[in-house]
């Protein structure tokens, strides 16, 4: 019976990093436009969930607390995504935290992979931020 349950939590792992595996695999490789586009974060954050708005090159949104803005070049052939001149608004509010965080992330990734409802920026083969489409 030990065994059993051994091999099938065994097997359970090795499925979901399976499919972990699967969109990890896709970074830098050939990604759809994100141009024209409007994402909202798939955590759960206290407050304020942040945005990530695609127009063209430029990039703006909610950052948890302020408003951001900057740009950010994208090719599809190498699914690179490089943001730059990251800027916000200078409100205080209660708890930066997210904020911080989520800019911080923002400014690092140099890579995304696209699905229809998903979002996820990476810098390099890491995980940074993930976004769910916004409706």
């Amino acid at each position: 019976m030990k065994n059993y349950i051994l091999t099938l939590l065994g097997a359970a792992t090795i499925v979901s990093c399976g499919t972990m595996g699967n969109t990890a695999s896709k970074v830098g490789k050939e990604q759809a436009s994100i141009a024209n586009t409007k994402w909202v974060l798939a955590d759960k954050v206290k407050g304020t969930v942040p945005t990530l708005n695609i127009d063209g090159d430029k990039i703006n949104g909610n950052g948890g607390c302020n408003r951001y803005f900057g740009t950010a070049t994208f090719n599809t052939q190498s699914g690179t995504f490089t943001p730059s001149g990251v800027g916000s608004t200078k409100m205080a509010c209660e708890n930066m935290t997210v904020e911080n965080n989520f800019l911080g992330a923002l400014q690092k990734v140099n890579k995304y992979v696209v699905s229809d409802s998903s979002l996820e920026l990476y810098q390099d083969g890491l995980l940074l931020l993930k976004f769910n489409k916004a409706e």
